[in-house]
């Protein structure tokens, strides 16, 4: 069998390592010169940088095995620490390494500026969501979610509502509670503590998994064809033809609005967020608390320390900051974080079509189509998680599952 792969992302990655190991003939199509798709290493003023900052979790089993599997070591590559939410001065909530769930009671129970009639009753709450196995008679935002569940004081401003953001890329007020109901039951409602854990990046994004990727494609004898650009897919008595050749299938692992193009029928009518990343040169000294910490501001968010004082400002979803130019933004972000000495050079990078817009009740599309040869994957098909990189390379694997007639059913 002869297997195109149409994206070189996590996804198409992921399909075409699975491809690959099982003895198919795999050609992966990648429109850029680099892999990694919304999530690669890029070359700026010398630098190499990530296009966004993207946050793995101990829940990311997928992708923990496909990085083995492919030679690049999790344990190298990537700084497990207990989950921490941090606000400087503000709010702070730290979970500890004890079993779940003692290590979330323990967080709750010790978390920094909420009072204890709070606190029980969110942990009553969270035991009740989890009674209920996570699942919501119906749909609707996470802010209608929190407001039914009384949950409108300091957790909902300094936890609920900047993780729904940061995991879901959308605002609490138009995110959909059971997308992030189902992020919730695999980090802090898991039966595993390890599933809770951040996994921060020692590495850019391109060194943790698209480059080893694309090396053991190589390796393995998979044909690599990147910055080629897929014009579109031609049905053929024997087949589809795909930029001159003839192969049994495809897996069409882009971006939705790529995707519709090489298949009009899939139609996913989807709206769209935004996320921008702000670098910021201080001092090599410059150091962090803790390496992820929410910021406080007007414009704000999250900041990660990339070390040797570079720290890179996240800004998600549609808000004020997108009418500031770069110069602005990083000025602006500069004074919020109030660190010693200026910073002495910024980058700013803007994805307009970062990620779909997760509102409640969207329609998704199903992974196979109408023509049998046809397969999607991307973070878009993962219908239960909202666009995240696990989500892209589980998907990624259903689809080269499929077309090996194989069942799919990641490990809980």
């Amino acid at each position: 069998m002869k297997v195109a792969v149409i994206g070189g992302g996590w996804a198409g990655l992921a399909a075409a390592v699975d491809l690959t190991a099982a003895g198919v003939a795999t050609t992966l199509y990648e429109a850029g010169r680099q892999p990694g798709g919304r999530a690669r290493a890029i070359e700026v003023d010398g630098r190499r940088l990530d296009n966004g900052q993207h946050i793995l979790l101990g829940a990311y089993r997928e992708t923990l095995a496909l990085m083995r599997r492919i030679c690049a070591d999790p344990e190298q590559l990537l700084d497990r620490r207990p989950l921490q939410v941090l606000e400087p001065g503000v709010f702070r909530l730290a979970l500890s390494r004890w079993p779940a769930p003692l290590n979330v009671a323990w967080g709750l129970l010790t978390a920094v500026a909420v009072d204890w009639p709070e606190k029980a009753k969110t942990a009553l709450w969270m035991q009740g969501v989890k009674w209920r196995g996570f699942r919501l008679p119906a749909d609707t935002t996470v802010a209608a979610w929190l407001d039914a569940a009384g949950q409108t004081g300091a957790l909902r401003r300094h936890l609920w509502e900047p993780l729904c953001l940061a995991a879901l890329n959308i605002p609490a007020e138009r995110a959909s509670a059971q997308i992030f109901a189902n992020v919730l039951r695999d980090s802090l409602g898991s039966a595993h503590r390890a599933d809770t854990d951040l996994l921060l990046p020692r590495a850019d994004l391109g060194t943790l998994l698209p480059e080893p990727a694309t090396r053991w494609l190589a390796a393995n004898g998979a044909t690599l064809r990147l910055g080629t650009r897929v014009a579109g897919i031609v049905p053929t008595p024997n087949g589809i033809a795909i930029a001159g050749h003839e192969y049994d299938a495809a897996i069409v692992a882009t971006a939705p609005q790529h995707a519709e193009k090489l298949w009009p029928a899939l139609n996913c009518n989807f709206d769209y967020e935004p996320i921008a990343t702000v670098y910021l040169q201080f001092d090599a000294k410059t150091k962090l608390t803790f390496p992820l910490q929410k910021q406080s501001g007007k414009y704000g968010q999250w900041v990660v320390d990339r070390g040797n004082g570079l720290l890179a400002c996240v800004l998600s979803g549609h808000g004020d900051w997108e009418a500031l130019n770069d110069s602005e933004l990083a000025t602006a972000l500069t004074a919020e974080l109030a660190l010693p000495g200026p910073a002495t050079w910024h980058k700013v990078i803007r994805e307009k079509r970062a990620t779909f817009a997760c509102r409640p009740k969207l329609a998704r599309p199903d992974f196979k189509t109408a023509d049998p040869r046809i397969i999607l994957a991307g973070d878009y098909t993962w219908a239960d998680y909202p666009a995240t990189l696990e989500g892209a390379v589980r998907s990624g694997r259903r689809a080269a599952h499929a077309l090996l007639g194989k069942s799919y059913n990641p490990a809980p």
